[in-house]
């Protein structure tokens, strides 16, 4: 009889009236620009956002030269807003994500002020890593004297602080949520809060995800995965190169994306700008490899899937997918064969990777590319995919936007989009999201 009631109980509440979530706010920080606007043009325009790493002893001796970092003086501009002391307590990554937050508030024309809109609005943001030179510059203190470990070390490299931080500037009493996963951190994040609004946890969400990645102890790292490009150090804009026949590996970015999502009618209450909707998101596990995705794509088929069935729409719904597509020989043919095993039959479809302008943000990739497959949604503009030269033969067919931005066809049809973000450990999540029409 006891797990007969708990079952019902699960019935009723998995199909309990779902509630509209829209986006209302969008923040940025890249190597692409410090806005929104300034972010989105940039890829509109196709241009790449990667230059060579530093030639010092530290680079010097590593096989990948190359990354997209964000400018040296919009970051001293950025840390200039801080005190010496808040400094002391963030790492570059919560930084970065307390700049994105800003600007989402700032789009949005809102944030929490009285006591209730505090207690029903969370936070869901994310990192895929730790500051590594934290963390080696801590332990190189520590042989010297444990005096010289900053009391702060600790909380600058937990996972959830950037969560944390901005729960407590802005006196946020919702949820107070951390995700990690790799490089579907960002998504997961994005769904996440999504799912606290339905469900009425929330009635605003600040969500998306950070990532300050790019020092000499990760490049070496994710060089010897062999997860790096190398091909291209004496041509660093032609180095991330998703689906092209050429692609030797991924680009390491960095920066963050924040979003504002609310309820539909709490949005309409205040009259507030609707970047976009929410509509569906679906996980999944490959259950396969440590790093590589299964070799059948099973785990990207059942995000997908399961994204279309939350969002109670068909393949045929679907105009454009924007992929996880990192630039690796193995894993954007992969991602590419399970995109038309669902798609296929959709002759319009269009699918492209916006990395080629700005490297791979790792746990930040998702969030960044899932605001410019929102605003794609909005303007009726596909970003394109740049440096896709020459497909591999069994693409020859698919429209990749190659190089340069296309306009997203006139059908009648609503506006929607697949996004996809795959991680290490076979972590999978596509978000599907759609113009907003009332």
């Amino acid at each position: 009889m006891f797990i007969s009631n708990k079952l019902i109980i699960l019935r009723n509440y998995s199909t309990h009236p779902k509630r509209r979530v829209v986006v209302t706010g969008l923040g940025v920080i890249s190597a692409l620009g410090k806005t929104v606007d300034s972010a989105w043009k940039f890829v509109l325009d196709g241009k790449s956002a990667t230059k060579n790493l530093p030639d010092n002893e530290y680079y010097a001796k590593l096989p990948c030269k190359v990354a997209a970092p964000i400018d040296s003086n919009v970051i001293e501009e950025i840390r200039s807003n801080f005190s010496k002391t808040e400094l002391k307590t963030m790492s570059p990554a919560t930084i970065y994500a307390m700049n994105a937050v800003k600007e989402a508030f700032e789009s949005a024309n809102w944030k929490p002020t009285n006591p209730l809109e505090k207690e029903r609005t969370g936070v869901a943001v994310g990192m895929g890593m730790v500051d590594l030179d934290d963390v080696c510059e801590t332990s190189e203190n520590l042989k010297k004297s444990y005096n010289k470990i900053s009391p702060f070390f600790v909380p600058r490299i937990l996972l959830n602080m950037a969560a944390g931080q901005i729960s407590i500037s802005y006196k946020l009493q919702g949820p107070n949520h951390a995700v990690s996963t790799a490089c579907a951190t960002g998504l997961h994040a994005i769904g996440d809060a999504f799912r606290f609004i339905q469900h009425n946890d929330a009635d605003a969400m600040v969500c998306g995800s950070t990532e300050a990645s790019i020092n000499p102890l990760s490049i070496a790292g994710f060089s010897r995965l062999r997860a790096l490009s190398t091909s291209f150090n004496d041509r660093p804009h032609e180095a991330s190169r998703p689906f092209d026949k050429k692609r030797d590996g991924f680009v390491m970015g960095e920066g963050a994306a924040i979003f504002i999502l609310e309820e539909l009618q709490h949005a309409l209450d205040r009259n507030a700008t609707i970047y976009g909707e929410i509509l569906g998101y679906g996980l999944s596990g490959d259950g396969s490899h440590l790093t590589a995705p299964s070799e059948d794509g099973l785990g990207a088929r059942l995000a997908m899937q399961r994204a279309l069935k939350n969002a109670n729409l068909s393949p045929a719904d679907i105009s454009y997918v924007n992929a996880h597509a990192t630039s690796t020989p193995l894993g954007d043919s992969i991602e590419a064969r399970a995109i038309q095993s669902i798609f296929g039959g959709n002759k319009d479809l269009a699918i492209s990777s916006t990395k080629g302008s700005h490297g791979h943000l790792l746990g930040a990739a998702g969030t960044l590319e899932c605001l410019f497959t929102l605003l794609a949604c909005r303007d009726g503009l596909l970003p394109p995919t740049i440096n896709m030269n020459e497909p591999e033969d069994e693409f020859k067919h698919v429209n990749f936007v190659a190089n340069k931005s296309q306009k997203w066809p006139e059908n009648g049809k609503k506006r929607i989009a697949v996004k996809n973000s795959f991680g290490f450990g076979g972590t999978n999540v596509s978000l599907i999201v759609s113009e907003y029409v009332n």
